[in-house]
């Protein structure tokens, strides 16, 4: 296995390895040598079929990649691994507040027919939303058609958080998600929703929110991973998996073992 700047280090393979292979059998290709191929295709951007081939074949990794995403596998470890970095930096590990934002991406030519065109950015794609903890690490996330207004795909991506967070009380959110949504998710879940608004003095000049920059550097971290840049993936869930994925690594890297 060739020594990629994306492999897992053997403290991170430690971390992760109970959830990844519960079983611990032998297999004729280590799920570390999986999971590697994995994270060096959402690094690099490349296609399945251009992996490295000093990784397992390609038909394995995508097995495995798509295994893990319909079992729920990496969805759990993402939940593993942000209540470890919670825990880690001295928080609960069930975060009280979440932020909520969105980012239009755009898609290749071949993706199915969850896309659309967003007429006031004018990109023709699909929509990521995400809610993270306080820390910007991911709590949920889900892909859409990029002209779904984003009170509209908000609701898919709080629903679910529901029954993960105990603790969870306030969502943050920017003056898109004005209107009845806040009224729904106070009379569904009980949270409430906060729409922070700028300034209304010089409004066209740059200031920093508090708390809602924090969702704006989390979709920065993303722009680290080029299978993110557009979005390449023929079903939105995949696409999805791939956020979450890119969050566990950006987690791994942050843990101390």
């Amino acid at each position: 296995m060739g020594q990629y700047s994306t492999n897992l280090t053997d403290k991170q393979w430690q971390v992760i390895e109970k959830i990844i292979n519960p079983q611990e059998r032998r297999r004729k290709h280590s799920l570390r040598n999986i999971m590697n191929a994995i994270l060096y295709l959402l690094k690099t951007g490349c296609q399945w079929r251009m992996i490295p081939k000093n990784f397992a074949p390609w038909e394995s990794v995508y097995y495995y990649f798509s295994k893990w995403k319909n079992e729920g596998i990496i969805e759990e470890l993402l939940d593993t691994l942000r209540s470890m970095v919670r825990i880690q930096s001295g928080r609960n590990e069930s975060p009280s507040m979440g932020i909520i934002d969105s980012r239009n991406v755009k898609t290749s030519h071949h993706v199915d027919s969850v896309r659309g065109l967003d007429g006031n950015k004018k990109i023709k794609g699909r929509k990521q939303h995400i809610i993270v903890d306080s820390q910007g690490y991911l709590m949920s996330v889900a892909v859409h058609e990029a002209n779904v207004h984003d009170s509209k795909g908000a609701p898919k991506v709080i629903e679910r958080l529901s029954y993960k967070f105990p603790r969870l009380a306030k969502i943050l959110a920017d003056g898109g998600y004005r209107g009845s949504l806040a009224d729904w998710v106070f009379d569904k879940f009980k949270w409430e929703l906060e729409v922070v608004l700028r300034p209304d003095e010089c409004p066209s000049k740059f200031k920093v929110i508090p708390k809602r920059w924090i969702v704006e550097r989390a979709f920065a971290w993303l722009e680290n991973f080029r299978r993110l840049t557009i979005d390449y993936e023929f079903h939105a869930d995949t696409a999805e998996t791939m956020v979450q994925l890119a969050f566990c690594k950006i987690m791994l890297n942050k843990i101390i073992v």
